[in-house]
């Protein structure tokens, strides 16, 4: 007997929430902001706009199904299941965020604040979530299959991520290392840089397409779905010992981009939750390329 889809609310704290928790009372915390020069009742109509959100899906989930809840920083410790069905309410990036830890559950984006939010990945509102639902767990569902990317350490550390990934220092060190990437004109070189940005199409609307503008580059930005990945070293520094030949490039699949540490420590982290890092250190290789795992977003 199979077991009833599950529903899963992912939400994070907002930011009057914080400013309770910081603060203590309403009125505390609209004392700080005008200090600022804010008001609170922007903040705290925000907050009801999702806590309304967070009550329609919720009540949208079939009375059949079972149903759980998970706030964002709890989003490492909470054991996602192959009949899951992902609702996430909020924000555009709280979707990258929850697709780390997920191996193929449909996820349905829930806007909290249209017009604030672009609404790339949370594409929907709250009232057409009964039948986002029932498409989603439904054979075949309409999604898109978004590339995410990977990085393996040869110690079995693994991380993956929607939109980047980031090695480098976990300071404003330089970070040493040694580099190669598959497909390349050369065999690989030693580098000293900020850090290195691998990212996938649909990250090709922040963090990688600012680097792509700065260089100027003539490689295309991929899709969201493609099978494609850009490159791009940060500020890497030409010295007697290091290099600045492989400064970009491409990837695609079963292609792989090879970092090999030459420092005390380097720190590996997606879609800026550097609180969840890999940690590496001397004479440690990581592998990066497209994952296995796809997003399947409800289109």
């Amino acid at each position: 007997m199979s077991l009833a889809p599950r529903a899963v609310l992912v939400h994070r704290t907002t930011e009057y929430e914080e400013l309770l928790a910081r603060h203590g009372t309403h009125g505390q915390a609209a004392f700080f902001l005008s200090g600022r020069g804010r008001s609170i009742e922007e903040v705290a109509l925000r907050h009801h706009r999702t806590q309304q959100a967070l009550n329609d899906v919720a009540a949208a989930v079939p009375l059949q199904w079972r149903r759980s809840r998970v706030e964002r920083q709890d989003l490492d410790r909470f054991l996602f299941g192959p009949e899951d069905v992902v609702i996430v309410v909020g924000q555009d990036g709280l979707v990258a965020n929850a697709a780390k830890y997920l191996s193929g559950q449909p996820v349905v984006g829930i806007d909290t604040d249209p017009g604030r939010n672009p609404g790339v990945l949370v594409r929907h509102r709250a009232r057409d979530a009964a039948a986002l639902l029932r498409s989603a767990a439904a054979p075949g569902a309409q999604v898109d299959t978004l590339t995410m990317v990977e990085a393996v350490a040869d110690d079995t550390q693994r991380l993956i991520a929607l939109n980047e990934i980031y090695l480098g220092p976990p300071g404003h060190q330089t970070a040493r290392y040694h580099l190669a990437a598959d497909g390349a004109p050369r065999a690989g070189e030693a580098q000293a840089s900020s850090g290195v940005l691998v990212g996938t199409g649909t990250g090709a609307t922040g963090w990688l397409r600012s680097l792509w503008l700065e260089r100027g580059s003539e490689l295309s930005l991929p899709a969201p779905s493609d099978p494609r990945l850009l490159w791009f070293v940060r500020e890497a520094w030409p010295s007697p010992a290091t290099g600045t030949s492989l400064v970009a490039g491409e990837l695609g699949r079963g292609q792989g981009l090879e970092l090999t540490v030459e420092s005390d420590r380097l720190v590996v982290f997606g879609d800026g939750m550097e609180a969840d890092a890999l940690e590496l250190t001397w004479g440690q290789t990581v592998r990066l390329g497209i994952c296995a795992t796809s997003l399947r977003l409800a289109v």
